[in-house]
């Protein structure tokens, strides 16, 4: 039997090392996972089903492809999938052919609120781990509180104007948004790109790496890359509680010499609020939207020819309460980087003096997405930011 607390500690990536050498079989580490969910779950309302017999029949045929001699570099990997996907998208199959082990569905929104960034289920609201007050963010609401809360080291998410990174940076744990095209968007006008929550990045590495059936491009970013930093990308109403967060997580990343901060005057953007709504709606852009369109573009390229990365705040504002975000944006530092296609995650950055989290995004060139996975890793490796640690929600 595997200890409850030293399940919930370990990464993908451990699960999966222990699994292939025999230290755990993957029906007694899925078994581990359900007990998790189904002990603490009530509390969280993180997962909309459980699939317990599917879950236990997958895990006992991983264990047989790995007795026949099979290679899975995810084998036994219990994970949650976002319902609005379920297990037969691209992602999820890619994962479960690496060995992962669907357990559940993980919340989503009921739609028609503001921004979606919150979770529900028939049980009630999706709850932050780290304060059943605050919303986990949206729309991977489940996804990143499962994540959270320890319940499986890695979910499945989508990403369309920051799905995935703002439950990550409110949840306290990574968020991953891959180029978009590389793999295969979940909406007809591109923007919704696949993605993960993870406690470790060095997981979420390991997720592309499966997920992508193309070999990932080799960029040798020498150490330290150059990165500028933007409170606001031009537009954004940031918190100076947030900012000052995020700021110091950069400074931190700057002073282990993995990055050296530059500064990029181009860095001012127009708010893309128009052009996301056309691109969404799928109807042809105004003038104003496509002027937008080509000054943002011409901008973030001017910036990238000075800069490795970009590195902001990954929300505005901390997290709100489960009666909605209000007229705040909560997606006025993401949605820019899902119009330009940019890959970009969020990193735990810590949390202002009233204890709210704060995420740290960083963006990189396009197509270089292992150059942003790396740097997170070294990251999470020297505790310049903290891995996410699992919990539970404060009463």
């Amino acid at each position: 039997m595997i200890d409850p607390t030293d399940y919930a500690a370990l990464s993908a990536l451990d699960i999966a090392r222990r699994v292939r050498r025999g230290e755990f079989t993957a029906v007694e580490v899925v078994t581990a996972a359900l007990g998790a969910i189904g002990e603490r779950d009530d509390e969280l309302n993180a997962f909309t089903e459980v699939w317990t017999e599917e879950a236990l029949d997958r895990a006992a045929g991983v264990d047989a492809q790995l007795a026949r001699g099979a290679r899975l570099p995810l084998a036994g990997v219990p994970i949650g999938v976002k319902a609005s996907e379920g297990p037969g998208s691209h992602q999820n199959r890619r994962l479960a052919a690496a060995g992962c082990v669907p357990v559940g569905a993980t919340s989503v929104p009921r739609g028609g609120r503001g921004w979606q960034t919150y979770g529900t289920t028939g049980r009630g609201p999706t709850l932050n781990p780290l304060d059943p007050a605050w919303s986990p963010g949206g729309s991977s609401a489940g996804s990143a509180a499962a994540v959270a809360a320890g319940l499986i080291p890695l979910a499945s998410g989508s990403d369309g104007a920051g799905s995935v990174r703002i439950p990550a940076a409110w949840c306290g744990i990574t968020g991953f948004k891959p180029t978009n095209g590389r793999l295969p968007a979940r909406d007809r006008a591109g923007l919704n790109s696949p993605g993960v929550l993870v406690r470790d990045p060095r997981d979420a590495r390991a997720y592309l790496e499966a997920v992508d059936e193309s070999p990932m491009t080799a960029f040798r970013s020498p150490y330290p890359m150059t990165a500028t930093w933007s409170a606001t990308l031009g537009y954004a109403d940031t918190d100076p509680a947030v900012a000052a967060v995020a700021r110091r997580a950069a400074e931190r990343l700057a002073g282990a010499q993995l990055v050296t901060l530059v500064e990029c005057p181009d860095l001012r953007l127009l708010d893309p609020a128009p052009v996301w709504t056309a691109l969404r709606d799928r109807t042809p852009l105004s003038g104003d939207a496509d002027s937008v369109t080509a000054v943002n573009e011409a901008r973030l390229h001017a910036c990238f020819e000075q800069a490795d990365l970009v590195l902001t705040p990954t929300t505005p504002n901390p997290p709100h309460g489960h009666d909605g975000p209000g007229r705040r944006m909560s997606v006025a530092l993401t949605w820019a980087f899902n119009i330009s296609g940019h890959p970009a995650l969020s990193l735990p950055a810590g949390t202002t003096a009233r204890g709210e989290p704060v995420g740290l995004q960083l963006v990189a060139h396009r197509h270089r997405d292992g150059p942003l996975l790396d740097i997170a890793g070294h990251a999470t490796r020297l505790g310049i930011v903290p891995c996410g640690r699992p919990g539970s929600p404060r009463t």
